[in-house]
C-alpha cells in the first residue's frame, strides 16, 4: 500500500457519504483503506493494511488492502493476544519497531517475521462501545512508522469511526432482524408440525408440542429441524410420516 497522492483531510461528511454508498461493512472499510492510500506521504515504505473488527467476541478480518495483508491479518487474529488485540484492549496505540527484538507476544512475533513482517502499528477505532475495531499496518521495514506517519494514519482512523460505529449498529440491526425472521420461520414450522400431530393423534396441542419435544430429545436434533422434517412431504405430496405417541 503506497501513494504518490497525498489529499486534504476526509470530513465526517465525507465518510457518511462513502457509507451511504456502501453496501456493508465490508465495503465501507474496504474503500476506506483506498482513502487512507492516498494519505500516506509519497517515499513511505509499502504498507500492507487490514482492519480487525472484533464482535461477538470473535476478532476477523473485515477489509484488507491487498490478499498478503489480509493473510497477515488472519495470521494475527489466530492468537488470542497481539498488537492488534492489545490496541483495541487497552484503546492505544501500539507500534513495534522491529518484530525481531520486541519480547511483547512471543508466540506471535517470529511467525510474523517469517512472513516478511519487520514493524507493526495498530490503531483503535473510536466506537464507544458497540464495537471494537482497529486498523493493522504491517510493513517489511524495520524501525517504519515516523511520528509524523503514525499521527496522520491516527488522524484518518479517527474521521472513519464515527462512520464506523454507524455502520456496526445497521449491521447489528440487520442481525437483529435476521434472527427475528429466522425465528419466526422456526416457530411457523413447528406450528405446523403441532398441527399435523394433532390430526394423526387427536390430541391438545400441548400433547402435539410434548410428542416433538421428546422426538427432537431423542433423535438429538433441534426442535426446527425435526418440526421441518414432517412438513416437508408436504410441499409435494400426501405426508406419509408422524409420530407415534
Amino acid at each position: 500500500m503506497n501513494s504518490t497522492n497525498t489529499t486534504g483531510p476526509h470530513t465526517d461528511e465525507d465518510l457518511h457519504d462513502l457509507l451511504l454508498n456502501s453496501e456493508d461493512i465490508t465495503t465501507f472499510l474496504q474503500e476506506f483503506l483506498s482513502l487512507l492510500a492516498d494519505r500516506i506521504p509519497e517515499g513511505t515504505q509499502p504498507l500492507w493494511c487490514a482492519v480487525s473488527l472484533l464482535r461477538k467476541r470473535k476478532a476477523g478480518t473485515a477489509a484488507a488492502s491487498s490478499v498478503q495483508a489480509e493473510a497477515l491479518d488472519e495470521l494475527q487474529n489466530s492468537f488470542t493476544d497481539g498488537p492488534c488485540m492489545t490496541a483495541m484492549r487497552e484503546h492505544t496505540v501500539i507500534r513495534v519497531g522491529d518484530v525481531l527484538d520486541d519480547p511483547r507476544w512471543p508466540d506471535y512475533l517470529p511467525l510474523a517475521a517469517e512472513q516478511g513482517v519487520r514493524s507493526v502499528l495498530g490503531i483503535p477505532f473510536e466506537l464507544n462501545g458497540e464495537a471494537r475495531a482497529a486498523l493493522n499496518v504491517y510493513s517489511d521495514s524495520p524501525h517504519d512508522f515516523t511520528p509524523e506517519v503514525i499521527g496522520l494514519i491516527r488522524h484518518e482512523v479517527l474521521q472513519g469511526s464515527s462512520a464506523l460505529r454507524l455502520a456496526v449498529r445497521l449491521a447489528r440491526h440487520r442481525d437483529a432482524e435476521e434472527d427475528l425472521r429466522t425465528a419466526m420461520s422456526s416457530r411457523t414450522v413447528i406450528n405446523l408440525a403441532a398441527g399435523i400431530i394433532m390430526g394423526q393423534n387427536r390430541c391438545s396441542q400441548v400433547k402435539a408440542m410434548g410428542i416433538l419435544r421428546d422426538a427432537s430429545n431423542h433423535r438429538n436434533m433441534k426442535l426446527r429441524d425435526v418440526a421441518q422434517e414432517l412438513v416437508s412431504p408436504l410441499d409435494g405430496a400426501h405426508a406419509t410420516t408422524y409420530f407415534e405417541q
